[in-house]
Formats: C-alpha cells, sequence, structure tokens
C-alpha cells in the first residue's frame, strides 16, 4: 500500500502517479463491470419468463434502484474519510476500523426508510400512473428484492475498505463469484431448477439477497483471514455505537447521496419524457443509454481511484500529491471517453446491431438510435470529465458544494433544456439528450472551475 510519502524528481512523480492510479483503477473498473453484470443477467432470466413479467420487474426495479443508490452516496463517503485517516498516518487501525463500523451502521440506518417506502411499491406505482397487475407483479418483486439492499450496502462498504488501503483486487475476484452465484440462485429460484421451488419474479429477488450475501460473507472471510487485513479486527463489537464518527460520515456522505439520487433520477425522468415522444424514442433511448453505460463504467472507476488517491494526498497535507492525483485520473477518465467517443461517431450502425436483431424490422427505432448516438458522442466526454471531478473532490472531502452544482447543472439544465428542446423546439428525442449532454457539460465545467480553485477555496489541506 502506497501510504508512505516518497520524493521523487518531477518527472519520476507524474509517472509513479500514473502507476499507482492505474494499479488502483483497473480491479474497480472491472468490479463495477461486474456489478453491471449481474443487473443484466436479472434481465436476462426474467426475460425469459415472459414481457409482462419482465415489465413488472423492470417497474420494481428501476424504482429500488433509485432509492439504492441514494443509499450508495452514504456508504461511500468511507472512501475518502479512510483513505485520508491512511495518509495522515499509514499504520492508522483505529479510526480506519471506526469508520468502517460506523458506514455499516449509516447502511442499517438508511435501509429503514427505504424498505418502509419499496414496501408500498405497488401503491407508489399506481401513483405513477401504471397498470394495476404490472403495479401488483411488481410489489411481488420488489417485496423480495428489496431486503438484498442492505448486504449490498456492507459489501459496498468492505470495498471501500480494500480500495483505502489500495488492495481492490479482492473486490474484483468476489464480484465475478458474485455474478456466478447470482446467475446460479436465479436459474434455481426462477424457474425450479436444482430442486428448488419455481417462484418466477420473486425468485429473483430472492436470487438477489442471497447473492449479496455470498459476497458479503466473501468479504468477512477475506478480511478476517488475510495478513494484510485482519489487523484491523473490523468486525470485533461492530455494535457499539460511535455518534461523533456517525455524524462525520453523515456530514460527508449526505451531499454525495443526494447527488447520486439526483443524477439518477434525470434519467428516470429522461425515460419518461421519451415516454411521452414515442414507444421507438423510448426504444432507441434505451439502446444508446445502455451503450453509454458500458463505456461509463470505466471513468467511474477512475474517478473511484481519485478519491482515494486525492484523499491519501489529503492525508498527508501533500498539496503536490493531491494536484498529480487528480489530473492524472482526469486526462485518463476524458482520454478514454474522447476514444468512446470516436467509436460512436464512426460506428454507430454496428453497435445499434447489437442490440437490434435486424435493423430492417425496427427502422424507426434504429434510425433515432443512430441519432441519440451522435449526441451521446458529446455526451460521453462530458459524463466522464464530471465523473473522474466529483471522485477528485470527494477526496478532499469537499461535496457540498458538488451537490448544488449537480442539482443546478442535472435538473434546471439537463431537463429544462432538453424539455423545451424536445417539445417547443420540435426536436423530440435528440432534444432530451441533447439537454442531458448540455447538464453534464456545465456540472463537468464548474466541477473542474471548482477543483482549479481549490486552494483559493481552502480545499487544500493546510501545510505544516
Amino acid at each position: 500500500m502506497d501510504v508512505a510519502a516518497p520524493h521523487y524528481p518531477q518527472n519520476k512523480a507524474w509517472s509513479h502517479e500514473l502507476g499507482a492510479t492505474i494499479k488502483l483503477a483497473w480491479p474497480l473498473i472491472c468490479t463495477n463491470l461486474t456489478m453491471a453484470m449481474i443487473g443484466a443477467t436479472d434481465v436476462l432470466m426474467i426475460g425469459w419468463l415472459g414481457p409482462a413479467q419482465l415489465a413488472a420487474a423492470s417497474l420494481g426495479f428501476n424504482l429500488a434502484m433509485l432509492l439504492s443508490i441514494f443509499s450508495m452516496g452514504l456508504v461511500t463517503a468511507s472512501s475518502p474519510m479512510m483513505a485520508s485517516e491512511l495518509g495522515r498516518k499509514p499504520h492508522s487501525v483505529r479510526d480506519i476500523r471506526r469508520t468502517f463500523r460506523q458506514s455499516l451502521w449509516s447502511a442499517v440506518i438508511i435501509c429503514i426508510p427505504i424498505w418502509a417506502i419499496l414496501w408500498n411499491s405497488g401503491a407508489l406505482l399506481l401513483l405513477l400512473g401504471q397498470k394495476q397487475e404490472l403495479a401488483a407483479q411488481a410489489q411481488l418483486y420488489v417485496r423480495a428484492y428489496m431486503w438484498s439492499i442492505l448486504p449490498f450496502l456492507w459489501v459496498l462498504a468492505a470495498r471501500n475498505f480494500l480500495s483505502a488501503l489500495e488492495k481492490p483486487i479482492w473486490s474484483l475476484i468476489i464480484g465475478v463469484a458474485g455474478v456466478i452465484a447470482n446467475a446460479v440462485f436465479n436459474y434455481g429460484l426462477i424457474f425450479g431448477n436444482f430442486g428448488l421451488p419455481q417462484l418466477g419474479v420473486v425468485g429473483a429477488g430472492i436470487g438477489s439477497i442471497l447473492a449479496n450475501l455470498f459476497m458479503f460473507l466473501c468479504m468477512i472471510t477475506v478480511i478476517c483471514w488475510h495478513r494484510d487485513f485482519r489487523r484491523y479486527r473490523l468486525f470485533g463489537r461492530w455494535w457499539r455505537s460511535d455518534w461523533p464518527r456517525f455524524i462525520e460520515m453523515w456530514r460527508l456522505g449526505l451531499p454525495i447521496a443526494v447527488s447520486f439520487g439526483l443524477e439518477g433520477g434525470v434519467f428516470s425522468v429522461a425515460v419518461m419524457l421519451m415516454g411521452w415522444i414515442s414507444v421507438e424514442a423510448v426504444a432507441a433511448h434505451a439502446i444508446a443509454l445502455q451503450i453509454a453505460s458500458l463505456s461509463f463504467m470505466v471513468p467511474m472507476g477512475l474517478g473511484q481511484a481519485a478519491t482515494v488517491r486525492v484523499g491519501i494526498g489529503h492525508g498527508r497535507k501533500d498539496a503536490a500529491m493531491i494536484h498529480r492525483a487528480g489530473w492524472t485520473s482526469f486526462v485518463l477518465g476524458t482520454g478514454f471517453m474522447a476514444l468512446m467517443a470516436a467509436l460512436l461517431w464512426l460506428f454507430p450502425q454496428q453497435l445499434i446491431s447489437i442490440f437490434l436483431k435486424d435493423a430492417a424490422d425496427d427502422p424507426a427505432v434504429a434510425a433515432l438510435a443512430v441519432q441519440f448516438l451522435a449526441v451521446a458522442a458529446l455526451f460521453q466526454i462530458v459524463d466522464g470529465a464530471q465523473v473522474v471531478g466529483q471522485g477528485m473532490l470527494r477526496g478532499l472531502h469537499d461535496t457540498r458544494m458538488p451537490m448544488f452544482i449537480a442539482a443546478f447543472g442535472y435538473w434546471v439544465v439537463g431537463i429544462g433544456v432538453g424539455a423545451w428542446l424536445a417539445f417547443r423546439a420540435g426536436w423530440g428525442g435528440v432534444g432530451i439528450w441533447t439537454g442531458l449532454a448540455t447538464g453534464l457539460a456545465i456540472v463537468a465545467l464548474l466541477i473542474l472551475l471548482r477543483w482549479t480553485m481549490r486552494a483559493r477555496l481552502g480545499l487544500l489541506p493546510d501545510l505544516p
């Protein structure tokens, strides 16, 4: 773990930071992909039950994910807190343990209102205008699936600990095992294989519970057994209260949670706006967004790496390291997304054909998807810039102003401009995508401005 404060010549310092960032980021990126694969497996297997079951489960899953994303933001606060502590004191044990335990506590506390809301998901979906039979089926799924949120958050807390120690490879190994376990549990419980009862969409929800419990048990085993981690005794007397650290985590994490919720919510509203245009627009939007989401996992992982590397520099009170760590992740993230943007520009038809069996059978959907991908090329670059930029600021424990920036960029600009272009200017679905790209660009610019002004704003640590 790179927690000491070595001194390098200027050129070697940058190359060292590049190597450290890549070493930390690539397992995080692959772990994010395993999370996406678990969701894709659920969609695939529920789809085998039929379109009605898939539609109902998708409605319930989207509602549950919106609340899960919010809770993820709260637990994410443990990452910069632990990284800064390790930067301040390389062999810190007690403070790392305090932060980790309170991330477990925070997960329990935030799950209580989430469970209460999701238990009434059927009534919520009816209020949102969904058909009664779909709402009822979705509620069956959600009332099983919602219990998986707590072990999922605990897995996330363990991943944050491993990332702060710059040992994320174990998260990747357990994530791959989780993909396999989720597929096995779903295959057995959805369809009644392996001698298990056939439970349909309820089986998919139970499969998610078992998969996340399996991953958390694997995390416990690694953390308690591995010689690099067991000295922290993370699960010793975890039930003991620590209100000062609990309050500190909520102070830092609640703005992250709101930012995550704002970003997730804006895409949910975008789907609704597409539905007001046409069925073809919804289908084309889903294809374009799925393509964009896959490449998003790379800057997302680099943003997580930036939080850790900048956090270590923040704990060390090393302004030069903070500078190098932030810009290294930013250049890698935006550079990768620029390559993806070129791919979207050059090969839109080939990318769309992955999701459409025969574009000739759905010419309207294919044509709209091509238009959306053209805008998504710009969308890719600014989306990568803003997610890495927010990770950089998180490493400095700067979360409140990014929350306000996200609210303005995503909702005032993104939805406002998108709705105006779509319905007043007559751009249709392209207008919504243009609005989203514009909003993300504003967020990226304001985040970058705050980063460049960090010393003037007092975000850099006071030097000894």
